[in-house]
């Protein structure tokens, strides 16, 4: 059972890294918050949720282990599978996601691209209860930005002809920085980040 990688990002691409470690190279599959902090060429420790099924074998790696332990818990969930639990992931940040399911907010969850109302009120159910031992960096209720800011900063960023799930995650991510306070910088900060890619 792999538990993590360290190694070189050869190639990235979306929802995928391919890492070479000791002159092998592994396919990894990631979410956007993940993808956005890698470079190719640089050296990453990607902590690694082995995923084997009778007829399949993949792997899963997350930069941080709270995303690694959400994404854990997510797939224990009836009908959320590794695919559903990535998207999960991608779609809104650790503490955002841990601040909506412990909150109940089907609204925040439902947003999340391929996640149905449903869905949403399946995980809150299931893991609302559950998620004590995922320590996110921050308070997240009063870190999580403030959703209409994080609508018009995507909404700015599509127009400009950003994907939706790339824009929504710079997003997000460019209005956690403290400095951050106005759609304006907010949307500077994000075309900061998505140029980084």
């Amino acid at each position: 059972m792999i538990t993590f990688l360290k190694g070189m990002v050869e190639e990235l691409e979306e929802g995928m890294v391919h890492l070479e470690v000791h002159g092998v190279g592994y396919g990894v599959e990631v979410s956007s918050q993940t993808l956005a902090q890698l470079k190719e060429g640089l050296e990453v420790k990607l902590l690694i949720h082995h995923h084997i099924t009778d007829s399949d074998e993949r792997l899963f790696g997350f930069y941080t282990k709270e995303e690694k332990q959400l994404f854990e818990k997510l797939i224990t969930v009836k009908g959320v599978g590794p695919k559903s639990g990535v998207t999960i992931v991608s779609g809104l940040p650790a503490d955002h996601l841990v601040s909506a399911i412990t909150t109940s907010d089907v609204a925040a969850l439902s947003r999340v691209p391929g996640i149905g109302k449903k869905t949403a009120e399946r995980i809150i159910l299931e893991l609302k209860d559950k998620l004590g031992e995922v320590k996110t960096t921050s308070s997240s209720a009063a870190s999580a930005p403030k959703n209409s800011t994080v609508d018009e900063v995507t909404q700015a960023l599509e127009s400009l002809g950003f994907k939706k799930k790339d824009a929504e995650a710079a997003a997000v991510k460019a209005l956690q920085i403290e400095d951050v306070k106005t759609v304006a910088s907010g949307i500077k900060k994000a075309l900061s980040l998505l140029n980084k890619n």
